[in-house]
């Protein structure tokens, strides 16, 4: 049996299936799991991209009143998914684009080495994708931007 990814963020639509076709469309995902009842309504579904899943689901409840919701719903978007890409930044904007993706930074290089852009989808959730272009030392980075670079807890 094929290990199970250790985490899988889930992003939750109003639509979920149109979620589902527009990420495929716009973004290269690919859905490896769907979960529907008899009406065809999503229950749970996986997408991939790149070795990595991440979970669409409808908007529902937990016990104690807990939300999960659209940013279309919420009317605030709560998280920002990095998708890293190894080449093709750019092709992958204008495919973005021309599906109708929300360009809120076209493509351009960072002081921190990537090529970033970064695009809203249909209900508002921020992707960011990123190509790195170049290695930015931790002693660059703490240059230009005055933070001190670490790599855990324990150099804090």
């Amino acid at each position: 049996m094929a290990e199970k990814a250790a985490i899988t963020a889930t992003a939750f639509y109003k639509d979920p299936m149109a979620a589902l076709h527009w990420l495929e469309q716009a973004f290269g995902f690919e859905t490896v799991l769907l979960l529907t009842d008899d009406a065809g309504q999503v229950g749970h579904a996986e997408m991939s991209f790149r070795g990595c899943n991440i979970g669409i689901g409808g908007e529902w409840e937990l016990p104690g009143g807990i939300k999960m919701r659209s940013p279309q719903t919420a009317g605030a978007c709560t998280q920002f998914m990095w998708v890293a890409l190894p080449q093709g930044l750019d092709d992958h904007h204008a495919r973005a684009r021309e599906a109708g993706a929300r360009i809120i930074q076209p493509p351009e290089d960072q002081f921190y080495g990537a090529r970033t852009y970064r695009a809203l989808d249909p209900e508002g959730h921020v992707w960011c994708f990123r190509q790195e272009v170049r290695e930015v030392s931790a002693e660059t980075m703490t240059q230009i931007t005055g933070l001190k670079v670490r790599n855990s807890l324990k150099e804090a």
